[in-house]
């Protein structure tokens, strides 16, 4: 089973929302950090795929650094967080070319169980304690998430941009401590390369996030960027093993009057393990991946660990 000539790498780079605490507006990015990975650019099979991705994180941010978090310029010091997701939704890529490159269009959403422990909730800047252990749990479904990729094959040369924005239909209550939707729109975009000669890829994809307002909250999330990264080597023709990590940064401050911390500016780094096995089922080629991230040098921010499972599915090739 050659990799290269069966061309079936599906959905390796899934729109996924975030849905716990992150940075921005109560800890929440619209970007996902880590959510591109092993052979990003790489051009896939035509046709309808169904990826499905399994999302665990746990992360805290200290007493010290409080956040806006659970109501209208509300404070929140100590938080903890969890939340385990399960993304999915249709994928569909085209058999014609499209400017040379091969196009393909995703539709993402996810379903499943957020949670956070806070230590104190404060009235605003002062530190004007309002209540103490307070803790909020919600099951519920995300926003929509829609993303366009546009791939180019070299030889072992792969290049790729894209575009992804959401729906705010999730559940958001801006009242609560957790949400599983952001309460505003965003827009991001980007583009990546992928290394891939049969025994070793590197994958790089970098991108910008711009936030509207969330006019429940007089909020808006300032500009960020980030980088997800990938490196790994087949140990076999079927099996790669490596590293993943990502930078995320905001580079302009919040605003609005809800923006009661400043410009509340956030960053962090992670590092960690994966690995990745394709395998047959009937006459279609399967994906499955496994990696996970510890965070570090967090500002503004959560701090902690994830872990992703991934799994690529066909439904249907093109003839």
């Amino acid at each position: 089973m050659c990799k290269t000539s069966t061309a079936i790498l599906l959905a390796l780079s899934v729109a996924l929302p975030s849905s716990m605490a992150r940075a921005d507006e109560g800890g929440i990015s619209f970007w996902l950090p880590g959510q591109f990975g092993a052979l990003a650019a790489v051009p896939t099979e035509p046709g309808w795929a169904f990826p499905l991705i399994y999302y665990h994180a746990n992360a805290d941010i200290g007493a010290n650094e409080p956040l806006t978090r659970g109501g209208r310029g509300r404070i929140a010091a100590g938080v903890d967080a969890k939340a385990d997701l399960l993304f999915g939704g249709p994928t569909y890529t085209f058999a014609d070319p499209l400017l040379g490159g091969q196009a393909t269009l995703s539709l993402i959403a996810a379903v499943g169980r957020s949670e956070a422990d806070v230590e104190a909730t404060l009235s605003g800047p002062r530190g004007n304690t309002i209540s103490t252990q307070v803790s909020d749990s919600l099951k519920g479904g995300s926003d929509l998430y829609g993303m366009g990729t546009l791939k180019w094959n070299h030889g072992v040369h792969n290049f790729m941009v894209y575009g992804m924005g959401n729906l705010p239909v999730g559940a958001y209550d801006p009242d609560r401590l957790v949400n599983l939707g952001l309460g505003h729109a965003a827009l991001d975009g980007g583009g990546g390369y992928t290394y891939f000669d049969k025994r070793n890829e590197f994958s790089a994809v970098a991108g910008v996030t711009y936030n509207w307002e969330n006019n429940d909250t007089d909020y808006q999330n300032g500009i960020d960027v980030h980088l997800d990264l990938s490196a790994s080597h087949f140990v076999t023709e079927q099996t790669h093993v490596g590293l993943v990590g990502y930078v995320y940064q905001q580079v302009t401050g919040d605003s609005g009057n809800g923006a009661v911390l400043g410009d509340f500016k956030s960053r962090v780094s992670a590092v960690g393990p994966q690995v990745g096995h394709f395998f047959k089922v009937g006459k279609d080629l399967w994906y499955a991946n496994l990696k996970g991230y510890n965070e570090f040098d967090a500002k503004n921010r959560a701090e902690g660990w994830n872990l992703w499972l991934t799994l690529a599915i066909p439904l249907s090739s093109e003839p």
